[in-house]
């Protein structure tokens, strides 16, 4: 959203943000979260200040905040670590979305296509994604 390199990729993901809210059926979890924080820290990445990543966590990332850490979350990101050879923190954020009855991830991160059973992902900024 932040990517002032290319308007065209901070267009689409804002896009995608808002249906997720305005639709309701937008989710992430906490990783995200922390995620989008070490990011911002790094000026050259994200333009806010620490009022306006606070507005951001408050109005953007808190209403799609649906996965918590925990015992069974971590239990699930061992297995699919393991049974995909993924690392670490791209399990999690497999294990997440499936916990929370996620179909699609988007990302760029992943393979486009790749599935995790009923989960799908998708690189929304791939013009056949959009």
């Amino acid at each position: 959203m932040f990517d002032t390199t290319s308007p065209t990729k901070a267009a689409r993901a804002s896009a995608l943000v808002r249906e997720g809210i305005e639709s309701g059926n937008g989710r992430i979890s906490y990783q995200v979260i922390q995620e989008f924080f070490s990011a911002s820290a790094k000026p050259n990445l994200c333009p806010l200040n620490a009022i306006e990543s606070a507005v951001f966590l408050v109005q953007v990332l808190e209403p799609l905040l649906a996965v918590q850490s925990s015992v069974s979350l971590f239990a699930s990101t061992l297995l699919h670590r393991e049974s995909r050879k993924l690392s670490w923190y791209d399990a999690l954020i497999v294990a997440a979305a499936l916990e929370a009855g996620c179909s699609i991830i988007y990302s760029e991160d992943f393979q486009h296509g790749q599935q995790f059973g009923r989960l799908r992902v998708v690189n929304p900024f791939l013009q056949t994604a959009a």
